[in-house]
Order: structure tokens, then sequence, then C-alpha cells
């Protein structure tokens, strides 16, 4: 018998449609998640392209790693964010100020001239020109504003290439009036990237600039494609939101809800997961088994502290155990195991036991199994590529087993499905 076929639970994200993810096990449906969001929303998908998915439906989004679309998709739970900006991939339209300083005239902007991240010819060129300027007041600039909140972090993205190979190691220069610490230039390359640039508004009037300007760049022209421009509150990006002619709020995602009785035993067991944070972003973000009013639960939680993760058990009102461990970087994917029995708690990350705890109870009632704390609190953000849950506790050489980073694929082969 693998591994595998000691799971009671087991969804490894590849079927989905509004308002459910399918779990691979059991089979008859009791372990699939019920999947909220009142929004479209988008995601990567399987050919690396970025597209919009409708209300509801849970987003299995496809990571690019150097450059090469992987096989396999992980869950994406985001938080409610809005894109402040209008016409957000329309650059040709008046939302967009062209200007020109000094010297340099405004820049050009021309529609539908190249094939953009979401595969379709709807790319921006913009051609910037400093006529001949070497002045910080000769300057080129795409330009839009908006009403925003003082003493708020702000994340602003936009996709960029170099338009031609003449244009390739050519610098632009990035800049937001009252937000502090930005003004950073960025240079194109042959490759789409996606551009991150943040900080602390001082000021509600948020002006933000692409530009190339004079005492800054080292070409007097400079032609880009330009795609998806956002600008939101908060520590990190999330993923894209399209807008027109107003700001759009992507709502947040709720999946929650797995299981039965028949899917947890009282007595021991084992959570596992592999996951990713989207940032180190100071808030808590936990996956829990819990009773129905979650006053008895086991848990495995992303910290507030920079990279920490937990394995928890909780019987109100207070933990029977906790185990932490600092990870080197909990926005890499990792994989975590937290076995649970009555005075026999470990916590295993990557293959390695990396702490015990050695006295507790444990809850009884155990129903479902939810990417929040079981009660609708601290939701889970960031990517998921596994979730098991086994009915005993596993041995060390089993739990080293599943929290390698070579396990899974052979003890789960033959069992993905996809349903898209």
């Amino acid at each position: 018998m693998s591994l595998y076929d000691k799971a009671s639970l087991v969804q490894i994200p590849s079927g989905t449609k509004a308002g459910t993810l399918y779990s691979v096990l059991p089979a008859n449906g009791d372990g699939d998640f019920t999947h909220t969001r009142a929004t479209s929303a988008t995601r990567v998908n399987k050919d690396g392209l970025i597209e919009s998915v409708a209300s509801g439906v849970p987003r299995l989004d496809y990571p690019l790693i150097d450059g090469v679309v992987q096989d396999c998709p992980a869950l994406l739970l985001e938080p409610e964010r809005r894109n402040s900006i209008l016409y957000s991939n329309g650059f040709d339209n008046s939302a967009w100020q062209k200007g020109g300083g000094g010297t340099a005239p405004a820049p050009v902007v021309s529609a539908n001239q190249g094939i953009s991240p979401d595969g379709s010819n709807n790319a921006y060129k913009v051609d910037f020109d400093l006529g001949g300027g070497t002045t910080s007041t000769d300057r080129s600039r795409l330009t839009q504003s908006f009403t925003g909140t003082s003493s708020t972090e702000y994340v602003f993205t936009f996709y960029a290439k170099a338009y031609s190979a003449s244009d390739v190691g050519k610098i632009v220069n990035f800049s937001v009036d009252n937000v502090s610490g930005e003004d950073a230039n960025f240079t194109l390359t042959s490759d789409w990237q996606r551009f991150t640039f943040s900080g602390t508004s001082t000021g509600t009037f948020i002006n933000q600039h692409i530009q190339l300007r004079g005492n800054l760049s080292t070409s007097d022209t400079a032609s880009m494609l330009l795609f998806g421009y956002q600008a939101e509150a908060g520590s990190y990006a999330t993923s894209y939101i399209p807008t027109t002619t107003s700001a759009v709020t992507r709502n947040a995602d709720v999946c929650n809800g797995a299981g039965t009785s028949a899917e947890f035993n009282d007595s021991e067991g084992v959570l596992f997961a592999e996951i990713s944070a989207l940032a180190n972003d100071g808030t808590i973000r936990r996956l829990a088994i819990a009773n129905s009013a979650a006053t008895g639960l086991h848990r495995i939680e992303l910290s507030s502290t920079d990279n920490q993760v937990f394995g928890v058990t909780y019987i109100s009102p207070s933990n029977q155990a906790a185990i932490s461990y600092t990870m080197p970087d909990a926005t890499t994917p990792f994989k975590i195991a937290y076995k649970y029995k009555e005075n026999d708690f470990a916590l295993w990350v990557n293959g390695v036991e990396v702490g015990v705890d050695p006295s507790g109870s444990v809850p009884t009632g155990l129903v479902k199994i939810n990417f929040d704390n079981g009660s609708g609190s601290n939701d889970f953000y960031g990517k998921t590529k596994q979730l098991m849950v086994f009915n005993e506790a596993l041995t060390d050489s089993e739990l080293e087993q599943i929290t390698s980073w070579t396990s899974f694929s052979e003890m789960a082969k033959g069992q993905l499905y996809t349903i898209e």
C-alpha cells in the first residue's frame, strides 16, 4: 500500500467548476471544497497566458519558472484588491496623459503593436524621445493620477518589454508623486517582465509616470511594449485586475467546508500541504481541520512573523500543542506535515522533523477542513499544490517521505485528473 492509499482526503488542484474545487479523494465528493468569489479574476493558464475566469471559479495558476510553464498548477487564493487605474490596458485613452518637457516631445502611443502576456495582439507601443535633452527637465512621459489614501502602502505593476532588438538594454524611469521612495529605473529586455514598485503614500494625490528623463537615461530614444498597468493598496502585488472606464475591485477568494466526520479521526492523524505564501506581509494565514464550531482544531499556520510556520492543536480556550519553525523563504513552495496524537505532536518541513511537543490533548468532533482558522477568519492567502489528510499518525519514515521534494510525484502517479 502506498502512502497515497492511506490518505482519507486528497486535494491536488486539478478539477474545478463555479463554486467547487474538486478533491481527488474521497471519490464520493465529500472532500470537495466550496469556493466563492463574487467577481471574475485572472490567472496564468497552462499555456503561460493571463486569462480571466468567471466569478466563483477557483483559479488553478500555472507557475512560470526560468521561462518554462510548469506542468502542475497551484490553487491561487488572494485577498480583495482594487486596481485604481482607469484603462489598465488602454494607454491611448485620454485617461493616460502624454506629456513632454524641455526639449522632449510627448510620447507616441500606438495600439495593437504586439502579442501581450494574454496572448492577444493588444500590447501598446510607446515611443519616447528626449529630443537631445540631458537634464532633469527634459522628459517624455506617460502619466495617470488617482485619489488615494495618505500613509498607505501601494504597489504598482505593469508588463513591459523592448519593442525591437535595438531597444534591448535601454533604461526607462518609473516615478510616483506623493509615494515615498518611488523613483527607479528599469531596463527593457526582449522578454515580457512584470515590473513591480511599491511605497507608502505621503498624500492623497498619487500621480504615476513612466518616462524617459534626460538626467536618468542613457539613450535619447526608447520604444517599449506595454500591457496591464495596476495600482493597488497593499504591500505586495496580486494578479492582474483589468479595468476600463472605472476602478475595479476583485473580491477575495474563500475556499472552505471540505470533508465530513468520516474523513477525520479524532484520535490521531496528519495534516499535510505543499504551499507557499504570496508574501511576508505580517498577517496570519491558516489551514485548519476543525469541529463544527471551531472550538477544537488542528492547523498549519503561516505566521505574522516573516517566514515562520506553525503546527498547532487548539481546544478552546487554549493551545494544546504549538510547534514553530522559521523557513528560509516561505514564498518558495514547501512541504509541511503536522502530526497530531495525544501527547505526541510533531512538525515536519521538507523532509526534516523541525519540532515536537510531547504533551497535549486532541479535540473531538472534527468534521471539516478550511482554508482559514475554521470559523471564517485568518484566511489562507497563498498557493497550494497539494493538501492531504491522513487518519493515522504516520511514522517518521513516512513523514519524511511525504515532505521530501521527490516522493509525491511517484506516490500519486496516475491519480491526477483535470476538469476545467
